[in-house]
């Protein structure tokens, strides 16, 4: 089985190769870490499994057609092709990286490690690529699509989240920012603005839902409690640790978003504004004071192979 579509591998470096880099040599890196008293020898086995894994995936792939490697730090500036077919071996926060750089083509997402790793977004094992990849060249795959969010900015930049985006300050401080939504609006100061798509909601999301049922001593929002549907045509917004006063008020600190009600946020902050996406702190928008930020449900989905 042979095809013309190019193939693209993407993976992202192991822990081992990380600390190789940090620390100059393995040698040194080994001392460190047992230096801590932590094993040294599950980093180098999780190494020779990944290793093991992409020889194979790899192996596979070039005998299927012409394939480009890519590593994770090269995802923002790929220029992918429409019918680029895009295999991930690694866990799922690269898949989810994955995503947000594409405009709809399919992804096969491996799982290198089904002993180490849940894989809520790595359905398959490297054992089941041909059939998978035989399956997707003949349009009878079956795949999920991934609603995502977008940040759009007055200064004309955007920025897609397969999980959630995080709007507020760079540092540990108070965020200060209006906010507009269903036809209301209002000052705020809080620590951020957590804005969560469906497949991000059994995350970060949720665990703001869980410290406020906490807080209530009641469940809160019990129906979308534990997270809501990956197609979902709609994202929701909730204010982390909203600070009453007489400059700031705290009645629109939960909500949906979608088509008819988006959410738009204008910041007040003299500098340290920013937005980020998928927790990726490096890869942000700037927020500071004057930039208003439109979120939205993107029009671009993902499409990930099942």
């Amino acid at each position: 089985m042979e095809t013309d579509r190019k193939l693209i591998l993407v993976t992202r470096h192991t822990r081992l190769h990380e600390l190789k880099q940090k620390y100059g040599t393995l040698g040194q890196a080994k001392f460190y870490i047992e230096h801590l008293g932590e094993s040294f020898e599950q980093y180098e086995v999780e190494d020779g499994l990944f290793h093991t894994v992409h020889k194979q995936v790899l192996s596979f792939l070039k005998a299927s057609g012409r394939v480009q490697q890519l590593d994770r730090s090269y995802l923002p500036t790929y220029k992918f092709s429409r019918d680029d077919i895009v295999v991930v071996l690694g866990q799922d926060g690269l898949v989810a990286n994955t995503l947000k750089y594409l405009t709809g083509q399919s992804v096969i997402a491996i799982n290198p490690s089904p002993q180490s790793f849940d894989g809520v977004l790595l359905p398959f094992t490297a054992g089941d690529l041909p059939l998978v990849l035989a399956d997707v060249l003949a349009k009878k795959m079956n795949f999920k699509t991934i609603t995502m969010a977008e940040a759009t900015t007055n200064l004309g930049d955007s920025l897609l989240a397969v999980n959630d985006l995080f709007v507020g300050p760079k540092s540990h401080t108070s965020a200060r920012y209006d906010v507009e939504w269903n036809g209301k609006k209002e000052s705020h100061s809080s620590s951020g603005v957590i804005i969560s798509t469906g497949l991000g909601s059994t995350g970060w999301f949720k665990s703001l839902i869980a410290g406020a049922s906490g807080i209530a001593g009641r469940p809160v929002q019990k129906k979308i409690a534990n997270g809501f549907e990956w197609d979902s045509e709609y994202l929701y917004y909730t204010v982390r640790e909203p600070f009453p006063s007489q400059q700031s008020q705290t009645d629109l600190v939960f909500g949906r978003v979608d088509q008819q009600k988006p959410l738009v946020l204008t910041s007040k902050m003299a500098e340290n504004g920013v937005i980020f996406s998928d927790g990726l702190e490096n890869d942000y928008l700037n927020f500071s004071a004057g930039v208003s930020a439109t979120i939205s449900v993107s029009k671009t989905q993902g499409v990930l192979v099942v």
